[in-house]
Order: structure tokens, then C-alpha cells, then sequence
């Protein structure tokens, strides 16, 4: 078939090379977010699926908007026969949906109706789930809630961070999404409707979401930490100052006011309102990256002194 791809960050480019490497499918162009400023320098990039597309002689499509004119004429004379999306990361309007014959066909990264939304994998983790998974299905107008086509499931791992777990989403759910469209092509797939319970939504996670409170127990302090982890971080105060966090681990230790922080020979314990954690790596402003250990002794952390 051909295929116009339609995704933007690094998550999606298993799914791109495996049509790339398929000889039963031609990808005619991506879709995909116009270039961007990134990291401290703030030097404008192509996204990661434009990068690929480049290499590969692939025409590059980067509307504003899904809806704008010039690119619905340039979808049209394209003559996709579908369109699969991967994190493209802004909505589709109905006059694209209609183009493609085979309708657009979307990687989410949840079993499908839970869920729904831009943040699937860090809602799983911070809610404790124990098996999340891939879900592929037809866009419609309505959020995540087209038609099913196939799933594929994954463990949650007790230390996963968000990222480790959507890395291995994306290699699964790249295969799934393949086969989905291999099933479209021969005529033996059917996409069935989701059912009407179990919907839950998974709205994007914005910064303030990973500051971390200690007057949580340990166990929500950790899903929480490893949900944000690496995007957006996770952060707290301390002496007045933002202290970028990584994930922190739940220890049996003797129990310490929330946000107390001590410091060991090997490990800097916080309070919390269980048991303590223990803190990985930390990141002071304007300072490199470092274990805790080394973090707590360098500021010289007094009795008493709290993060927050």
C-alpha cells in the first residue's frame, strides 16, 4: 500500500523503519511537527521522523496545522491508501481523516479504553499498573476512541521509569502496527468498537507534575518519580532551589519526618509520611548531573535540613 507516516519524536521511528524495511507497503511521505528549537542551546532541529525521512529521500510534510489548506491538497495528491500515526502530536481534523482510503491508523501506547490521551505510559506507572501494552485502532473524530484493530501486552517492571517502559512499547507496538496494516492490506482484518466501560484519561503531564511530595507515602513518592522520569523530571526545593531528581527507592529504615533529609556513608535518605527513600541521582541548578552522595556532600547538609 502506500503510506503517508505520521509521527514526530524519537518513539516513533521503530514503526517508520519497519515500513521502511517492509516490501509490501511504500512510504510516499512523513507527516510530521515543523522543526524546533530544543535543549539548553536552543539551536532549531528537525524532529527525529524528519531526520529519518531525510536519509531515506522521503518527502517531508510539516503543516502548522493538520487542517491548512496547502497540505490536505498536497494529502490528496499523495493518493495514500492509509495513513499509520505514531505520536504525530496534534489532532487530525475530519477533512484529513477522509483522505487516505484505509482511514488513519493510530499506535497508542495503552490497552485501549484505558487510558486515552497524550500520557498513557506515565499514567500506568504512576497508578501502580501491573500490565499495560499497544493498542492499535482507526482514528475518528472523538479522542482514542475509534475502532480496535489489535493489542499487544507488557509487563510493567517494579523500577520501570516511564521511558524504559515506552522504549519497549515502541519495539512491540511497531510490530503490531505493521502486521495491523499487513492485515488491512489482505482484507482479514476487522477493527471492533471499544467497549463502554473501563474508560479512563491520560491528560499530558506538565513539569509541576513532577515535583515530588514528600508528605506522600513512599510507595506514591516512587510511582510518581519513575512516571516523570525522563520527561518532564522529577524536582523539589531545596534551600530555595529547584533540584532535579531521579527516580528514588522505598527502603526499610528508620522512619523520618517528611522531606528530613540524612545523609550515610553510601546513600541520603528523605523522609516521607512512611518510610523513608532513598535519592538517586540529583542535579543542582547550574551543576552536572551526580550521585546524591556526592550532591549531599558538597552543599553540607546540616541536622535537621529538609528538601521540599
Amino acid at each position: 500500500m502506500r503510506l503517508v507516516f505520521a509521527g514526530t519524536p524519537a518513539v516513533a521511528l521503530p514503526s517508520l523503519r519497519a515500513f521502511l524495511a517492509s516490501d509490501r507497503h511504500e512510504v510516499v511521505a512523513v507527516v510530521t511537527r515543523p522543526d524546533a528549537q530544543v535543549g539548553r542551546g536552543r539551536k532549531i532541529e528537525r524532529s527525529p521522523v524528519a531526520a529519518l525521512a531525510d536519509e531515506h529521500g522521503i518527502e517531508v510534510l510539516t503543516p502548522r496545522r493538520a487542517g491548512d489548506h496547502d497540505f490536505l491538497d498536497r494529502l490528496r495528491a499523495l493518493e495514500p491508501d492509509l495513513c499509520p500515526v505514531v505520536a504525530y502530536g496534534a489532532l487530525l481534523p475530519e477533512a484529513a481523516l477522509a483522505i487516505p482510503v484505509h482511514g488513519w491508523v493510530n499506535l497508542h501506547f495503552s490497552l485501549l479504553p484505558a487510558w486515552r490521551g497524550a500520557a498513557p505510559v506515565q499514567a500506568a506507572v504512576r497508578h501502580g499498573d501491573d500490565i499495560t501494552g499497544a493498542t492499535t485502532f482507526r482514528i475518528v473524530k472523538e479522542l482514542d476512541a475509534g475502532p480496535v484493530f489489535g493489542v499487544v501486552t507488557e509487563q510493567v517492571r517494579p523500577r520501570d521509569t516511564s521511558g524504559e517502559l515506552l522504549d519497549r512499547l515502541a519495539e512491540s507496538g511497531a510490530r503490531l502496527l505493521l502486521s495491523t496494516v499487513d492485515g488491512v492490506a489482505d482484507g482479514t482484518l476487522r477493527a471492533i468498537g471499544q467497549p463502554e466501560e473501563g474508560i479512563s484519561y491520560a491528560p499530558k503531564v506538565s513539569v509541576d507534575d513532577g515535583r515530588l511530595d514528600f508528605a506522600l507515602p513512599a510507595q506514591s513518592l516512587d510511582r510518581v518519580a519513575r512516571a516523570v522520569t525522563p520527561d518532564p523530571g522529577a524536582w523539589a526545593e531545596f534551600r530555595g532551589e529547584r533540584l532535579k531528581l531521579g527516580p528514588v527507592t522505598p527502603v526499610d529504615a528508620p522512619t523520618l519526618a517528611p522531606g528530613e533529609l540524612v545523609v550515610e556513608r553510601k546513600r541520603v535518605l528523605v523522609g516521607t509520611a512512611t518510610g523513608p527513600v532513598v535519592l538517586g541521582d540529583v542535579q543542582a541548578q547550574g551543576k552536572k548531573r551526580m550521585p546524591a552522595t556526592d550532591w549531599a556532600r558538597g552543599v553540607r547538609i546540616e541536622a535537621g535540613e529538609r528538601i521540599a
